[in-house]
């Protein structure tokens, strides 16, 4: 465990610069104090660096210093493979870089890591998108993603679901997401998160932009995500559904009756589910037929009496 810390503490000033006992530790998820022994240990080891005191001070690599990739574990090197995703890879237009750095990194790796590795690649495969998701063309995204890479300002022709659909965004790209095969790009003002899909037409201006200094793209995105599905279950209902059919509920509404459900003397479940809306819920609870009774709301229990009895008359005049 020290030495895995040891080495990781190693690669961090290599890729980062200086940074501070407390960024370390912070980092690695130990204490200071235990990042002051680490330093000290590898002081010993001969490892060259050095620190300064003070409020800009830190600990850094000496100049051109710079340590070979050794001390990888099995998982490591088992993981490291799988994370390397070849779909969303070449449509960034990264996937000979990637080919090539896998290819590299197996060459350096010892003979049993090797193995391991190669095991890992040939029985897992990563498919990300569902299995109704068609592939979305994005045919700006390689100009997205340089962008964001260099700091440049985007002009965009966007299609939005409001309207007016068609608008002209200028759009300072902080960073994408690839979220269940669909391309999200972050960008300021704001910053607000568009599909990089509904980009109609797209320029690449000389301005460049400097990203907000405190900007973190993850802790953006999971913000993002909380706050997206609080918006999209604003409605309630309650419901006995039969515990068969409990399975068929999906997202919110399995975590709900999971968590919350309550048994009735005849065995169904009683329970308060979370709805995006009444007319959603309407095609939800109508799919799980005769497997659900909606108590309420009213309006909602009103409109599914009205469509069963629709359909009774339908089929019945057949």
């Amino acid at each position: 465990m020290k030495s895995s810390r040891l080495l990781s503490i190693v690669l961090l000033l290599q890729t980062r610069g200086r940074m501070t006992a407390a960024q370390l530790a912070a980092e690695l998820a130990v204490s200071v104090r235990t990042v002051y022994r680490d330093i000290e240990s590898l002081h010993a080891a001969g490892v060259p660096m050095y620190g300064d005191a003070g409020h800009c001070g830190g600990y850094q690599l000496l100049a051109g210093y710079r340590t070979r990739l050794t001390g990888l574990s099995p998982g490591e090197a088992e993981a490291l493979f799988l994370s390397g995703i070849p779909g969303p890879a070449a449509e960034l237009g990264l996937g000979a870089p990637l080919a090539a750095a896998q290819l590299k990194l197996r060459a350096a790796l010892p003979h049993e890591l090797r193995e391991q590795a190669d095991r890992m690649r040939a029985r897992f495969h990563l498919d990300a998108p569902g299995w109704y998701a068609q592939d979305e063309e994005t045919p700006y995204l390689q100009q997205v993603a340089d962008a964001v890479w260099h700091s440049r300002v985007l002009d965009v022709r966007y299609r939005r679901w409001q309207q007016p659909t068609d608008v002209d965004r200028r759009l300072e790209p902080y960073g994408l997401v690839l979220k269940a095969g669909r391309w999200y790009v972050v960008a300021g003002p704001g910053p607000r998160t568009y599909r990089v899909d509904q980009i109609l037409r797209l320029t690449v201006l000389d301005e460049k932009f400097t990203p907000p200094e405190n900007f973190d793209l993850a802790g953006h995105w999971e913000r993002h995500q909380a706050d997206f599905h609080a918006r999209l279950h604003q409605a309630e209902a309650l419901v006995r559904i039969a515990p068969h059919a409990a399975s068929r509920l999906m997202g919110a509404a399995a975590r709900a009756l999971a968590d919350s459900g309550t048994p009735d003397p005849d065995g169904w479940i009683r329970a308060v589910l979370p709805v995006e809306s009444l007319d959603h819920a309407h095609g939800v609870f109508l799919a799980l037929g005769e497997d659900v009774e909606v108590l309420g709301p009213p309006e909602l229990r009103a409109a599914l009496a009205a469509t069963v009895r629709a359909l009774a008359m339908r089929y019945a005049s057949g």
